[in-house]
């Protein structure tokens, strides 16, 4: 009878303990259920006001919300990336754009928000165009045009977010200029392509000439000048070499340094419909061989440049004026756009050597025979195309 009891009462306190571990997952579930109804038992945890302090974010290409909302709790920005994504979400910050923002520590969800959205706190973007120079240049009648070197400096601006009236802190032209000089061109990202070239240029501050491709870059400002340089030609250089640069070269013979030359030839010579023609020009020339007579190779040399180039200008020795030496350039004038390097890797078929622009919408005709383009010039002088304002 004992025993019989004795069972009895271990197997109901057994039941008993099974019934409350069930109860417990019960209770749990309807709890975690309840949070995520709508009606929270606790908010996401948020900073109050618009923070202290400095910060960078770097969101990098397809970063969605959620990994921007990660990246703000790591650097101290936000309390939590649920506050952040709640109050991001349906604003112009679910399209963020990849770079570097300004941001403080412990600001609001909200606060961040609208800090993302403020274009002035965007920084390290550069916007290289086509025929960019490293060095600025002064445009007769037509102002200066900001040079590479001084792009970059201004992408390092850093705004102090506490003292928004105060001088940002920039990294100086000359600091980039010295890095550029001073480097090894291994250190700088050279491609092996163009390290001979670079480490004989004749004017070490125009070496790397050429090798930041146009395009929107995305620098980190708080980076080195030499770390600067070498990100934007790793881009650049990739950029390039899937255009198909390295096998062009060698099927039009030409190295792939000389490519990149001739192309930014055809960037400043004439317009994108007459790419493909201007670079057929050059290689004609070049096979004849025959002066090139650029006068954009003239200008690269000069303080102050126009379409027009005296004859002194053209009769000045230089490493880039195809006046006065024969063959290309020693090196790239400018930055060629990757439809100029596309149109001098494959350029269009024809006999013409000679071309010249004939009017101020840039109308171009090109010419076999020396005659044919006389009369051409003339319909440039008449038009004053070809009238120097020196």
């Amino acid at each position: 009878m004992s025993a019989a009891r004795g069972r009895s009462r271990t197997s109901g306190t057994t039941r008993f303990i099974l019934l409350a571990a069930v109860i417990g997952v019960v209770l749990a579930f309807a709890v975690m259920v309840y949070r995520n109804s709508g009606n929270e038992v606790t908010a996401a945890p948020d900073f109050e006001g618009e923070g202290t302090g400095n910060a960078l974010l770097h969101v990098e290409s397809g970063d969605t919300l959620g990994v921007v909302g990660d990246r703000l709790y790591d650097i101290g920005t936000v309390a939590s990336t649920r506050a952040f994504t709640g109050a991001a979400t349906g604003t112009s910050v679910e399209g963020i754009q990849p770079g570097y923002y300004q941001v403080r520590e412990e600001m609001s969800a909200e606060a961040a928000v609208e800090t993302l959205a403020d274009p002035r706190n965007r920084v390290g973007f550069m916007d290289v165009f086509p025929g960019a120079r490293l060095l600025d240049t002064v445009v007769v009648g037509g102002g200066t045009e900001k040079g590479i070197y001084t792009q970059i400096s201004e992408a390092t601006c850093l705004r102090d977010l506490d003292d928004p009236d105060g001088p940002p802190m920039c990294r100086q032209p000359q600091e980039i200029v010295d890095a550029a000089v001073r480097a090894d061109p291994v250190d700088l990202g050279v491609p092996e392509w163009a390290i001979d070239e670079v480490r004989n240029a004749p004017d070490p501050v125009r070496r790397l000439e050429g090798l930041v491709a146009p395009g929107i870059h995305n620098i980190d400002p708080q980076s080195e000048p030499v770390e600067i340089l070498r990100q934007l030609i790793d881009s650049s250089t990739e950029a390039y070499d899937e255009t198909g640069l390295v096998p062009s070269a060698e099927r039009i013979g030409l190295t792939p340094y000389q490519v990149v030359t001739a192309a930014s030839l055809v960037e400043k010579e004439g317009t994108r419909e007459d790419f493909d023609k201007i670079a057929r020009v050059i290689l004609n020339r070049l096979d004849e061989p025959m002066r090139l007579q650029f006068d954009s190779t003239v200008n690269y040399a000069l303080a102050d440049q126009e379409i027009a180039t005296t004859d002194a200008d053209r009769g000045a020795d230089t490493p880039w004026n195809t006046y006065a030496m024969d063959g290309l350039p020693y090196g790239p004038i400018g930055s060629p756009g990757l439809e100029a390097l596309r149109a001098m890797e494959d350029p269009a078929e024809g006999q013409w050597k000679y071309f010249v622009t004939v009017d101020m919408q840039g109308t171009t005709k090109f010419a076999d025979e020396y005659p044919e383009h006389e009369r051409y010039q003339s319909e440039a002088i008449a038009n004053g195309v070809l009238s120097s304002g020196r």
